[in-house]
């Protein structure tokens, strides 16, 4: 792969060139972009998965949904549908995508639509009789059709955008300097130890003007089934099979597996086959199976109840306080002026 990319090289500047243009055409309003009467805060990132997006939009929606009616609004990447789909009862991970999926089981008090344009995704949510206060929309940094409110950026403290090159050459969908379209910046899975003076080393090394926040990985005291969940200190020294289809394991793995333990890794957003499904019961040989939050919104119904269990993830700030309250505040303000 990486001899590859060497080869990609030259190309690398062409999709640069493309981007570039594309950005500077929507900054002098050339190409036009949406604004909405509805406070709509964007999560995204400048590469190309594994940043940690939906812990992030779940963070939101905690910190949101007790005061306003929030709606999320993705893509349903890799879904089996088209267009603009409001996830009731007869969603599935297939219909709306495994994470809007997620959004969907975890929080029946919001409102999760799926819709590739997000500009008509928007409009059909505010044209519904019981209409959002607030629409988070997912992974949209990159979509400057719509023109959003307020912009949160991600980074991943091991991949930090600054150290990284454009596609294909790199992982960046665009160049760094779409950083300043962000209103804020949250570099994510960072050892929760992580010190003053590293965050500040970090701050000076991203080259930019806003708020730059930080967050670990936090996970759940338990792992769950259909019918039951165990302590995952128990877990942990349990010989077991881990089963992970998102972009970056590793975490995950690190965190659960034993000397006894064994792997398997499927391609990010994975759909599971029948042969897939077989694989892993074969390897699990009437072990438990422990899989991402994500993965098992697919795999649920495909393996038995009994051996499928996932691990639940937050993402923790190592300080809240200021990103609550700038939050909160950019809220308040757009819905008393609407």
């Amino acid at each position: 792969m990486n001899f590859l990319r060497k080869i990609l090289f030259p190309l690398a500047f062409l999709y640069w060139l493309i981007t570039y243009i594309r950005n500077w055409l929507y900054d002098l309003g050339v190409l036009k972009s949406y604004s909405f009467d509805i406070p709509i805060i964007a999560v995204g990132n400048l590469s190309v998965g594994g940043t940690g997006k939906t812990p992030q939009i779940e963070y939101l929606i905690r910190l949101l949904s007790e005061k306003y009616k929030v709606a999320v609004l993705s893509r349903g990447y890799k879904r089996s549908t088209e267009g603009f789909i409001l996830a009731d009862e007869k969603a599935t991970a297939s219909s709306i995508g495994d994470e809007p999926f997620q959004f969907y089981s975890k929080f029946p008090n919001i409102q999760v639509a799926v819709d590739a344009n997000r500009k008509n995704g928007i409009e059909k949510l505010v044209q519904l009789q019981d209409k959002p206060d607030i629409i988070l929309l997912d992974d949209a940094f990159q979509h400057r059709k719509v023109k959003a409110g307020f912009y949160i950026l991600l980074t991943a403290y091991d991949d930090l955008f600054c150290n990284d090159f454009i596609l294909p050459f790199g992982n960046l969908r665009e160049p760094s300097s779409g950083k300043k379209r962000a209103d804020m910046i949250i570099v994510t899975k960072c050892p929760e130890d992580l010190s003053e003076l590293a965050q500040q080393k970090i701050r000076e090394k991203l080259k930019v003007k806003q708020q730059v926040f930080f967050t670990a990985i936090q996970y759940d005291d338990f792992v769950f089934g259909n019918d039951s969940q165990l302590l995952v200190s128990e877990i942990q020294s349990e010989s077991k099979v881990l089963v992970a289809g998102i972009a970056k394991p590793k975490l995950f793995f690190d965190f659960l597996k034993n000397e006894k333990d064994e792997t398997l890794v499927f391609p990010d957003h994975h759909d599971f086959s029948k042969q897939d499904c077989e694989q892993i019961l074969a390897q699990a040989n009437g072990r438990k199976i422990v899989t991402t939050e994500k993965d098992f919104v697919r795999l649920n119904g495909l393996l038995p109840k009994a051996q499928l269990f996932y691990l639940p993830i937050k993402s923790k700030f190592l300080n809240s306080k200021n990103i609550d309250k700038t939050i909160i505040d950019y809220v308040g303000q757009s819905t008393r002026n609407r």
